[in-house]
This record gives C-alpha cells, structure tokens and sequence, in this order.
C-alpha cells in the first residue's frame, strides 16, 4: 500500500507543483481556487470517460493497440480535455490567455491523477524510474498541452471578440500532435521527460509576460475611459459630448423614458466596469477583497434596464457598451465577488 502510495505521488507531484506555480505567480488572482479545483475534477471525469471510450473503441473496431496509443489516443484524451476549455470561453469566464493556461494545465493534472491511478493498478514489476517518467514526462505533457489549447484559443477568441471554431481547433490540433509524437518514442523517454521539463517552464513564462502586459494595457486604458465617461454622467456635462448627442438623436427612434433608461444603463454599466478594475488592482497589491454588498443590487437593476431597454435599444448603445471578452468577463468576475 505505501509503495502504491509513493508511485502515486511521484507521478503527480510534479505536475500539481508546476499548477500550483501558475496559481502563485498569478499577482492579479484571475483564477479563484474554487474554479482551479473544478478544473481539476473535469480533468478527472475526462480522464474516466477517455478510459471508458478507448475499451469500447478498442472493442468495437479491433484496433491494434499500439496503434491506438499512437495516434487515436491523443486525439480522444485532448479533444475531452479541450472540451471544458471551450465551454468555459462560451460562457465568457476566461479573462486573459493566463487564465487559460491555468485551467488548461489544471486539466491536464486531474487527467493525469486518474491515468497513473488506473497504472499503478493493472502495471506489475515498474521500477520507480517508470513513475519518475510518468511524473515529469507524461503528466506535464497532459497540463502543457490543455494548456496550450486554453492560450491559443482565448489568443484567438481577443482578436475575434468571440470564439469560432476556428479560433478552437489549431490549439488542438496543435495539442494532438505533441501528444502524438510524445507517444511515438522517437526519442527515449528519458530524453522527452527532459525536454518536457526544459520547454514548458519558457513557454508558460512567455505567457505570463504577455499576459501580464494585456491586462496592465487594459487596466490602463479602460479605467481612464471608464472614469471619464462616469464624470461626464454624473456632473450632467454628458450633453456637450460625443456620446451625448448621439443619446439626443436617438429620441427620434425610442421613447423618452428608454433613453433615459439607456443613460441609466451607461451609468450602471460603467460603475460595474471601474468596479472590476479597482478589484483586480487591489488584488495585485496584495489586498484582501470583502464581498460588495451593493454589487447584486447593481445588477438587479442592470437586468431590469436591460429588459426595458429592449434588444433594439442595446444595439444602439453597443458604441459605448464594450462587448469584448474582458468586460463580459469582468461582469463575471464581480458577480462572482458579489
């Protein structure tokens, strides 16, 4: 039992400390450890349902099992992997490209956890070499190449300011083929292990760099935004602008009282945004961030102005209503705190 004990932490020890680096090196807390954990047990259910396909597959069609390992395998066991990745980018809960490496590698170690669960069980005779391999080889390939799929899909998803399918599938396909040629032993595993080792560290490095660059930029650039535009609300100096007089001429098309729910509506819009902002710099200052109590009611009377406003109406304001995936996540981000 201890011996079964230790081969199981050997093989997963590495790839949960390299996670736990992502989620301390992340200064701005993107991630909460309630969503890493998630992560994790969707890593585990894929590895459960990747196990259960490859024997009915395997069954079914009578494939040669060293081929499967090969080439069918990968594309299975990375397309359910990928499959919480985008279901988390539709609905918009994936700010940055660091927050997708993050769930992607967390992923990829709840994947691993099962698969040297169930080698540990049906492997006789392995030498500690074996779960030393399994370890720093094949679990960090299963997180580096989940995540993977996380950075190039939410890098595509920014560009795009939505997610398309094509903005999905070279991060996988990209994933299926270092899969791939990890299993076609090429080179000793001893050799992959080591580079395994060497290339993720750069990899996730240059992530966080540019990652880190991003949200900065749009902090930045949003929070002075979002400030002049509050003031110009606030003060009644909205007239005299841009956005003032394109609220003017929509009189001629809606109700009085719906461009007055639309100014509401910009207020409220813009409150949430600077919310969100100064949270995240907090954060990154290493302050503890209390719950808002008046943050559920803001989006009560969001949800309200909206329906009132009608489908119409928030096409019109869309100008002056970012729909990029940041401020939908940021939305996301304060109801979660809320």
């Amino acid at each position: 039992m201890m011996g079964t004990i230790l081969h199981i932490l050997i093989g997963i020890l590495p790839v949960g400390t390299f996670l736990g680096a992502l989620v301390l090196l992340d200064s701005y807390k993107l991630v909460k450890l309630q969503d890493v954990l998630l992560a994790i047990a969707t890593g585990c259910l894929a590895a459960y349902v990747a196990m259960m396909l490859s024997t009915v597959i395997s069954d079914r069609f009578g494939f040669d099992e060293r081929m499967y390992s090969r080439f069918g395998a990968p594309v299975l066991e990375e397309t359910l992997k990928a499959s919480f990745i985008v279901y988390l980018l539709a609905r918009k809960r994936v700010g940055f490209m660091v927050d997708g490496a993050i769930y992607g590698f967390a992923i990829g170690t709840g994947f691993a956890f099962v698969e040297n669960v169930y080698y540990v069980q049906h492997v006789t005779g392995a030498t500690p070499g074996l779960w030393v391999i399994r370890g720093f080889g094949t679990a960090l390939m299963h997180g580096g190449t989940t995540a993977i799929v996380g950075i190039i899909a939410k890098s595509s998803q920014e560009r795009r300011t939505s997610l398309v399918l094509a903005g999905v599938l070279p991060g996988i396909l990209l994933a299926f083929l270092i899969h791939a040629f990890f299993n076609q032993f090429y080179l000793s595993p001893l050799v992959s292990t080591l580079l395994m080792l060497a290339g993720l560290p750069v990899v996730m490095y240059l992530v966080f760099e540019r990652s880190s660059r991003s949200v900065e930029r749009w902090l930045g650039v949003g929070f002075d935004t979002d400030r002049e535009l509050l003031e110009m609300i606030t003060t009644g100096h909205l007239a005299e602008t841009k956005v003032g007089l394109y609220l003017q001429s929509l009189q001629s098309r809606f109700l009085g009282q719906v461009v007055a729910d639309m100014l509401c509506y910009l207020r409220v819009r813009v409150e949430l945004s600077i919310k969100a902002k100064g949270m995240l710099l907090l954060r990154e200052a290493g302050f503890t961030i209390e719950p808002d109590p008046d943050v559920q009611a803001s989006f009560d009377e969001l949800r309200y102005l909206e329906k009132s406003i009608g489908k119409t109406g928030l096409l019109a304001l869309r100008p002056f209503v970012p729909g990029g995936t940041q401020d939908l996540w940021q939305l996301y981000l304060l109801q979660s705190q809320g």
